[in-house]
Protein backbone atom coordinates (compact mmCIF):
# COMPACT_ATOMS: atom_id res chain seq x y z
CA UNK A 1 0.00 0.00 0.00
CA UNK A 2 0.83 3.29 -0.88
CA UNK A 3 1.26 5.64 1.43
CA UNK A 4 -0.33 8.36 -1.40
CA UNK A 5 -3.42 6.20 -0.15
CA UNK A 6 -3.92 8.06 2.95
CA UNK A 7 -2.79 11.78 2.01
CA UNK A 8 -5.46 14.02 1.66
CA UNK A 9 -7.93 11.70 3.38
CA UNK A 10 -11.30 13.22 4.94
CA UNK A 11 -13.26 11.30 7.93
CA UNK A 12 -15.76 8.73 6.45
CA UNK A 13 -19.47 9.22 7.55
CA UNK A 14 -22.13 6.32 7.09
CA UNK A 15 -25.56 6.61 7.67
CA UNK A 16 -27.33 9.20 9.44
CA UNK A 17 -27.67 8.06 13.04
CA UNK A 18 -24.18 6.75 13.06
CA UNK A 19 -20.86 7.89 11.79
CA UNK A 20 -18.11 5.44 11.26
CA UNK A 21 -14.92 7.19 11.38
CA UNK A 22 -11.93 4.93 9.96
CA UNK A 23 -8.24 6.16 10.92
CA UNK A 24 -4.75 4.37 10.18
CA UNK A 25 -1.59 4.83 12.05
CA UNK A 26 0.71 4.21 8.57
CA UNK A 27 3.74 3.38 10.90
CA UNK A 28 2.62 0.87 13.41
CA UNK A 29 -0.07 -0.27 10.56
CA UNK A 30 -3.30 -0.18 13.05
CA UNK A 31 -6.65 0.72 11.71
CA UNK A 32 -8.86 2.45 14.17
CA UNK A 33 -12.37 2.17 13.89
CA UNK A 34 -14.79 4.54 15.47
CA UNK A 35 -18.42 4.20 16.21
CA UNK A 36 -20.23 7.09 16.82
CA UNK A 37 -23.98 7.63 17.82
CA UNK A 38 -26.65 5.18 18.12
CA UNK A 39 -25.70 1.47 17.50
CA UNK A 40 -28.22 -0.89 16.60
CA UNK A 41 -28.22 -4.70 15.16
CA UNK A 42 -29.28 -3.39 11.50
CA UNK A 43 -26.12 -1.35 11.56
CA UNK A 44 -23.45 -3.35 12.63
CA UNK A 45 -24.50 -6.00 10.21
CA UNK A 46 -23.94 -3.25 7.54
CA UNK A 47 -20.60 -2.17 9.19
CA UNK A 48 -19.27 -5.21 8.45
CA UNK A 49 -18.64 -5.10 4.81
CA UNK A 50 -17.64 -1.36 5.05
CA UNK A 51 -14.86 -2.50 7.78
CA UNK A 52 -13.74 -5.52 5.41
CA UNK A 53 -13.00 -3.32 2.77
CA UNK A 54 -10.98 -0.61 5.09
CA UNK A 55 -8.87 -3.62 6.60
CA UNK A 56 -7.86 -5.00 3.61
CA UNK A 57 -7.32 -1.62 1.58
CA UNK A 58 -4.94 -0.76 4.61
CA UNK A 59 -3.58 -3.77 5.13
CA UNK A 60 -3.57 -3.16 8.64
CA UNK A 61 -1.74 -5.64 11.07
CA UNK A 62 -3.30 -4.76 14.04
CA UNK A 63 -7.04 -2.97 15.08
CA UNK A 64 -9.01 -1.26 17.43
CA UNK A 65 -12.64 -0.83 17.53
CA UNK A 66 -13.87 2.26 19.81
CA UNK A 67 -17.65 2.28 21.26
CA UNK A 68 -16.46 5.26 23.37
CA UNK A 69 -18.45 7.87 21.23
CA UNK A 70 -21.89 5.39 20.87
CA UNK A 71 -24.44 7.29 22.55
CA UNK A 72 -27.03 4.29 22.51
CA UNK A 73 -26.35 0.69 22.45
CA UNK A 74 -29.05 -0.97 20.98
CA UNK A 75 -27.44 -4.31 20.82
CA UNK A 76 -29.12 -7.56 21.60
CA UNK A 77 -27.59 -10.62 22.54
CA UNK A 78 -28.93 -13.00 19.75
CA UNK A 79 -27.31 -10.34 17.46
CA UNK A 80 -23.84 -10.54 19.29
CA UNK A 81 -24.38 -14.60 18.81
CA UNK A 82 -24.56 -13.89 15.33
CA UNK A 83 -21.86 -12.31 14.74
CA UNK A 84 -19.61 -14.50 17.34
CA UNK A 85 -20.59 -17.50 14.64
CA UNK A 86 -19.91 -15.15 11.33
CA UNK A 87 -16.43 -15.59 10.10
CA UNK A 88 -14.81 -12.47 10.91
CA UNK A 89 -14.42 -9.04 8.91
CA UNK A 90 -11.00 -9.17 8.80
CA UNK A 91 -8.50 -11.32 6.62
CA UNK A 92 -6.03 -13.60 8.27
CA UNK A 93 -7.76 -13.03 11.47
CA UNK A 94 -6.14 -15.84 14.12
CA UNK A 95 -2.97 -13.96 13.15
CA UNK A 96 -4.32 -10.04 13.77
CA UNK A 97 -4.36 -8.44 17.27
CA UNK A 98 -7.72 -6.52 17.78
CA UNK A 99 -9.17 -4.77 20.63
CA UNK A 100 -12.52 -3.84 21.06
CA UNK A 101 -12.81 -0.21 23.43
CA UNK A 102 -15.69 -0.09 25.37
CA UNK A 103 -16.25 2.18 28.17
CA UNK A 104 -19.52 1.50 29.59
CA UNK A 105 -20.64 -1.48 31.70
CA UNK A 106 -23.23 -2.90 29.07
CA UNK A 107 -20.83 -2.66 25.67
CA UNK A 108 -17.80 -4.15 27.83
CA UNK A 109 -20.39 -7.21 28.93
CA UNK A 110 -21.75 -7.56 24.98
CA UNK A 111 -17.70 -6.98 24.22
CA UNK A 112 -16.61 -10.00 26.09
CA UNK A 113 -19.98 -12.10 24.81
CA UNK A 114 -18.56 -11.91 21.32
CA UNK A 115 -15.33 -12.26 22.63
CA UNK A 116 -16.01 -15.81 24.24
CA UNK A 117 -18.44 -16.58 21.40
CA UNK A 118 -15.69 -16.03 18.71
CA UNK A 119 -12.57 -17.17 20.47
CA UNK A 120 -11.79 -20.30 17.95
CA UNK A 121 -12.16 -17.72 15.27
CA UNK A 122 -10.43 -14.35 16.92
CA UNK A 123 -8.01 -15.99 19.34
CA UNK A 124 -6.20 -12.76 19.19
CA UNK A 125 -9.59 -10.30 20.44
CA UNK A 126 -8.72 -8.50 23.52
CA UNK A 127 -11.54 -5.80 25.47
CA UNK A 128 -10.47 -2.53 26.55
CA UNK A 129 -12.51 -0.17 28.70
CA UNK A 130 -9.68 3.02 27.47
CA UNK A 131 -8.05 3.56 24.34
CA UNK A 132 -4.80 4.00 26.43
CA UNK A 133 -5.25 0.16 27.41
CA UNK A 134 -6.01 -1.18 24.11
CA UNK A 135 -2.62 0.37 22.90
CA UNK A 136 -1.06 -1.21 25.35
CA UNK A 137 -2.41 -4.34 25.03
CA UNK A 138 -1.12 -3.88 21.18
CA UNK A 139 2.34 -2.53 22.66
CA UNK A 140 1.96 0.69 21.07
CA UNK A 141 3.07 3.87 22.21
CA UNK A 142 1.41 7.20 21.10
CA UNK A 143 -0.09 5.91 17.70
CA UNK A 144 -0.14 8.64 15.09
CA UNK A 145 -3.71 8.29 13.25
CA UNK A 146 -4.72 9.84 10.35
CA UNK A 147 -8.30 9.80 8.75
CA UNK A 148 -8.88 7.34 6.00
CA UNK A 149 -10.88 8.35 2.78
CA UNK A 150 -13.65 5.90 1.78
CA UNK A 151 -12.10 2.27 0.09
CA UNK A 152 -14.55 3.42 -3.29
CA UNK A 153 -13.25 6.67 -3.25
CA UNK A 154 -9.38 6.36 -3.80
CA UNK A 155 -8.51 5.52 -7.51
Amino acid sequence: MQNSYWRGAKTASILSSMALRIEFDPVNKILLIRFEGQLTDELVAEYSEAIRKYWTAADASAGVVDFSSVSELSLSAECIRQLAKREPCIPDAPSRPRVIVAPTTLGFGLARMFQILGEDARPLLSVAHTLDEAFAALGVQSPQFEPLKGPSEVS
